[in-house]
């Protein structure tokens, strides 16, 4: 393998540059253009043939994910926050959706209605979900110290042996 003046290999600096990281901010970068294109080149109105089934498809995954997340968070699951964080975003997708694409009138007040009074407040609780538990510390035992118990007792800890003192995150 070659290696570069500073003692690390090309391949090494290649794969430190191409962290994913990196391709995501290139590729949110990348999107900036874009957006003028889209802004300059779509119509002002459309029609699309598929609209129930979108809204209907939309409505169906914040339903799983608003009850995958309250049933994750019962049982303390560590991958609740995940599923909190997907249940906010549907929601915002939703409020923001319902809200640009109801028509002037009586089906804009009730889209903002819906976005104020139920959607948003949901978002926000699952973003509060979600960053609590991000935020939680870890399970870890003090330097020299051994658990007492240390069989699997939740999902935390499925899949590690009852000698393995560390704590499957």
């Amino acid at each position: 393998m070659k290696q570069n003046p500073e003692g690390g290999s090309v391949l090494r600096r290649v794969r430190r540059w191409c962290r994913v990281e990196h391709v995501l901010v290139v590729s949110g970068l990348a999107l900036l253009p874009w957006l003028v294109v889209l802004a300059a080149g779509l119509p002002t109105t459309a029609v699309a043939s598929n609209w129930r089934t979108v809204w209907i498809g939309l409505d169906a995954a914040e339903a799983v994910a608003l009850i995958t997340t309250g049933l994750l968070a019962v049982r303390g699951h560590r991958l609740h926050p995940l599923t909190a964080t997907a249940a906010a975003t549907l929601l915002v997708v939703d409020a923001w959706f319902d809200t640009v694409t109801a028509a002037p009138g009586a089906d804009q007040v009730s889209a903002a209605a819906m976005a104020l009074g139920a959607e948003l407040p949901l978002a926000v609780v699952c973003a509060v979900l979600a960053a609590r538990g991000h935020a939680r510390p870890t399970e870890t035992c003090p330097a020299g110290t051994r658990p007492t118990d240390a069989r699997p007792t939740d999902a935390r800890l499925a899949g590690t042996r009852p000698t393995d003192t560390r704590l499957a995150r």
